[in-house]
């Protein structure tokens, strides 16, 4: 596991899954680890950095409960490496991120970029992006790399989207949502399908992930807003400072018009930054944007087939409701 111990919603998640699950994430980690140590030059240090940091591990999680494998079978190996491809793929686009947002925290520790440099930070998203799929081509199955493919495509038109309306506060909250479908919630769905896969099932479980996934950018945008930096870690505003327009400022300008008149270039500092997340909050946007991502994992919840096994219903229910935790 990541440093530190499991956080509760997790905990929780693993003791409704099954003892196997705790098994299972120690080997994902293990390859993992496997993984950035076999980069080359300082690339091993800079990756092991990334995953060393590591984050609740949500997405791989999701492809071992969507497969159910069980312990010692013949497709707990194939499901391992999938879990493992699919949290590789979410560490090079955030040390990617890192770069075009010029961020010097990631998750309460500098970046690489704010260390090493631009071409020290592209070269180890390059090289964790890479290894993903290499790691994936192992299990032999071209529908899996057709699904990872896919998501990463997306990702990188999300990513696109998001730098054309940089600075744009006329954004829609439709053109938003498919921002965020694109570049976090189809990675979500890729989770999914690709443990059913590994599992030697027909994917069912691709709109959970979805809804879940758009849930938890909703929430991640209203904690930007709402830090504080010890929860989050980074400045609070961070999106503000970057020109990223998201769903709080979108709602706020609908009720404050010196919101709607603002100019994100004019926001220079963390101390401006947070003079309008304060503003923002005081619209009452954040408590719209909760209900919003409580309605999306409730609409989620929904999409689990009737016939699923009851101990894995409760693991993915709470892997929903943890995350709403995030935010409560």
């Amino acid at each position: 596991m990541p440093e530190g111990p499991p956080s509760e919603p997790v905990t929780l998640v693993i003791e409704a899954g099954g003892a196997h699950l705790t098994r299972q994430l120690a080997l994902v980690e293990g390859r993992l680890r496997d993984i950035a140590a076999g980069a080359p030059g300082p690339v091993g240090a800079w990756a092991r950095g990334t995953i060393a940091a590591g984050g609740k591990r949500l997405r791989p999680l999701l492809v071992l409960l969507a497969a159910a494998a069980d312990p010692g079978s013949a497709a707990e190996e194939g499901v391992v490496r999938a879990a493992a491809s699919v949290e590789l793929v979410h560490a090079a686009t955030l040390v990617h991120d890192d770069v075009l947002d010029a961020a010097a925290l990631r998750r309460g520790r500098p970046t690489v970029w704010s260390t090493d440099g631009r071409d020290a930070a592209i070269a180890t998203g390059d090289h964790l992006f890479a290894r993903a799929f290499s790691e994936l081509v192992a299990n032999e199955s071209p529908a899996q790399v057709r699904v990872l493919s896919e998501a990463s495509s997306a990702l990188a038109a999300g990513e696109l989207l998001q730098r054309s309306d940089a600075w744009d506060t006329g954004v829609s909250e439709r053109r938003y949502l498919r921002r965020c479908e694109l570049k976090t919630a189809r990675l979500f769905e890729a989770a999914c399908a690709l443990g059913e896969l590994a599992a030697g099932r027909r994917p069912v479980l691709g709109a959970f992930g979805l809804g879940i996934g758009l849930a938890f950018q909703l929430l991640d945008d209203v904690l930007d807003v709402s830090g504080p930096a010890e929860r989050t870690g980074k400045d609070r505003g961070t999106d503000l400072l970057d020109g990223t327009v998201t769903l709080p400022l979108i709602l706020a300008r609908a009720g404050d018009p010196t919101l709607a008149s603002l100019d994100l270039r004019a926001i220079t500092t963390p101390a401006q930054a947070a003079e309008v997340c304060d503003a923002i909050a005081a619209t009452g946007a954040l408590e719209e944007g909760r209900r919003r991502a409580l309605e999306l994992v409730a609409g989620a919840k929904e999409q689990l087939p009737a016939d699923l096994p009851a101990r894995q219903r409760e693991a993915l229910l709470l892997v929903a409701d943890g995350v709403v935790e995030r935010y409560s």
